[in-house]
């Protein structure tokens, strides 16, 4: 029986590190199970689109697709774009069975990425003790998402950070994690010496330099580079496929 096809969806930008970058993300996927059909789609500003991707697939006679939302959280772009834009593919490709596999986080294995990405930029696991964390994601106004990375960054402080304070890039709410430059210098009014950035985000683009951007504007210490085709995020993308293969008793495929 042939496995049904994993279809990546990306945002899409305007930069083009970041279709460069989704690139690399399924090659190493491709690489991690030889013979797996790995397929990329953008909602938005890179080619193909994901109803091009999959109006080839239906065309090129394959039974079924998983859709795999490359996103960090649940917010907009995963509970109403990404779902109408399957359900209308649905409508017209009514031979090819189209499953949504869920959003990459909230995991443990996003989490040792993005430790993976301080080390590398020159944090050494010893040094945790002494060095204040800024989480910088991309934002939302989603309190699903908002919360999911309030959490991350909790977990995170229980791994040995003196201290870790979330932070994004836009979206920002009043009750809502600080902007990046604002929650480096919040960690210095606590009194932490050396403060590093970690970009929660998977690539390059608009709000990852603004991210960035912020850190320099603050002074931080330490910038961490974004999660990019990372062995372990590639690991991650296969489980939540190989999830979306397994039905749930009682419930209907999304």
């Amino acid at each position: 029986m042939t496995s049904p096809v994993l279809l990546v969806i990306a945002h899409g930008s305007r930069d083009p590190r970041h279709a460069a970058t989704v690139h690399a993300l399924t090659a190493r996927v491709r690489s991690l199970r030889p013979g797996l059909r790995v397929e990329t789609g953008f909602l938005d500003f890179n080619a193909p689109s994901v109803p091009r991707v999959l109006e080839r697939l239906a065309a090129e006679r394959a039974d079924e697709v998983v859709a795999l939302p490359l996103l960090l959280t649940r917010a907009f772009h995963a509970k109403s774009d990404i779902p109408s834009v399957l359900r209308e593919a649905r409508s017209r490709l009514p031979r090819l069975r189209i499953r949504q596999a869920g959003v990459l986080g909230p995991s443990p294995l996003l989490n040792a990425a993005l430790e993976q990405r301080v080390r590398e930029a020159g944090v050494a696991p010893g040094d945790k003790g002494s060095t204040g964390l800024v989480l910088a994601s991309a934002g939302s106004t989603d309190p699903e998402a908002v919360a999911v990375i309030a959490e991350i960054a909790r977990e995170l402080r229980h791994t040995g950070w003196c201290a870790v304070r979330p932070a994004f890039a836009s979206a920002v709410t009043a009750d809502g994690p600080s902007r990046t430059a604002d929650a480096v210098r919040a960690l210095r009014a606590d009194g932490v010496r050396r403060v590093a950035v970690a970009p929660y985000v998977i690539a390059p683009g608009r709000l990852p330099d603004r991210i960035a951007a912020g850190a320099e504007e603050a002074g931080a210490d330490v910038l961490a580079g974004v999660l990019g085709p990372s062995p372990v995020l590639a690991r991650l993308l296969l489980t939540r496929y190989d999830e979306a293969r397994v039905p749930v008793v009682g419930a209907m495929s999304a």
